[in-house]
């Protein structure tokens, strides 16, 4: 039925659709959701412990027989820096006075643990079919036990030259991911968000780059979408945006009304809540302090201090100091269980294909 069926024939499963691993909304319940319809289902285990990632693996293997992904960070942990976390914090000042949050309490901690010795054992002990990294890939004595755990290994890149390197490194596939992505890039050979590429000017020259498969990932959220990113080369399409809708995604009352009114122009790539470019749906912070901030401590430091803040708006509905994760295609997208969602995608896409082949 697919027009390039490298992918589906690399990971063992029947649709060229991988569902994006997003730390926070992700549940085990999406994930399985996905495979279960014949597409690749992940799971995001960034904010997750390693007890939380070990729960949620077993019971996506109890659920379904189908592959499954497993996506891990792989930044380099900050130094910290007392004088720039304080002027963060100032800068933050009026905010707290506004909402009646005590300045001198201390801030909840912003940690994300890459990828390391405590979660490749729950590789090795599960050992999932598909293991993805997010910023470059882990140490190679760390990447080798997750290889040598039978785990196909995928990686994203933002431009052609990161691709090459995750090539030249064994990854099985590659996600180029474009601009257009929501949540946070996956760049690691640069650091210049400004000058990253759109998905589809992106995909072709990461196909002319590699001659691993290459997964498209960024603004797509139908069939027209999934039709194009294979007309252009890629073997498959990495999908985000659109399962946030899905009822098995863990997603708070005010992230999802935000969505659903989220149009074209709606979003930026910020740092503010996190130290790292990451798309979202513009709020207030966003607007008054950014989107990019040189005061933001670096990832994923600077969450911490705005964490008091958007409890404090959330619990007055208002969801000014949240990170409202969310590509550029919110208004293509339609509530409805992930299961049912896998399908239209891939009758769609079909359609799509089989009109433009004649």
């Amino acid at each position: 039925m697919w027009p390039d069926r490298r992918i589906t024939e690399l990971f063992g499963i029947e649709h060229p659709i991988l569902l994006a691993p997003m730390a926070g909304p992700s549940t085990a319940e999406l994930g399985i959701a996905v495979s279960e319809a014949g597409g690749l289902g992940a799971f995001a285990c960034a904010m997750s412990t390693p007890e939380q990632v070990r729960t949620a693996m077993s019971v996506m293997r109890q659920r379904t027989s189908k592959p499954i992904n497993l996506n891990f960070f792989t930044h380099i942990p900050p130094v910290p820096d007392a004088a720039r976390e304080a002027r963060w914090k100032a800068r933050l000042g009026p905010y707290y006075a506004e909402l009646g949050v005590d300045p001198e309490k201390p801030v909840p901690s912003a940690d994300r643990a890459p990828f390391g010795e405590a979660t490749c054992r729950i590789v090795e002990e599960f050992k999932p079919e598909v293991v993805s990294f997010h910023f470059g890939l882990p140490e190679d004595r760390l990447l080798q036990r997750v290889r040598a755990a039978g785990a196909r290994i995928i990686a994203s890149a933002t431009t052609a030259r990161e691709a090459r390197w995750l090539a030249e490194r064994g990854c099985d596939a590659i996600i180029a991911q474009g601009a257009e992505a929501g949540g946070h890039r996956g760049m690691f050979l640069t650091d210049d968000v400004a000058s990253q590429a759109g998905t589809f000017a992106l995909v072709p020259q990461v196909v002319d780059a590699v001659e691993v498969p290459v997964i498209a990932a960024g603004g797509i959220a139908d069939g027209r979408g999934i039709a194009a990113a294979f007309a252009l080369g890629a073997s498959a399409v990495q999908v985000g945006t659109a399962y946030l809708f899905c009822p098995e995604a863990r997603m708070s009352e005010l992230h999802r009304n935000a969505l659903r009114s989220a149009r074209d122009d709606d979003t930026a790539l910020t740092n503010i809540f996190s130290g790292r470019p990451a798309r979202g749906i513009l709020n207030r912070v966003m607007r008054e302090l950014g989107p990019m901030s040189g005061d933001a401590p670096a990832f994923p430091l600077a969450g911490g201090a705005l964490a008091p803040l958007r409890a404090a708006a959330e619990a007055k509905g208002s969801g000014d100091f949240t990170s409202l994760w969310s590509g550029q295609s919110a208004s293509l997208c339609h509530e409805m269980p992930a299961a049912q969602l896998t399908q239209e995608l891939v009758r769609e896409a079909l359609d799509r294909l089989k009109a433009i082949g004649g």
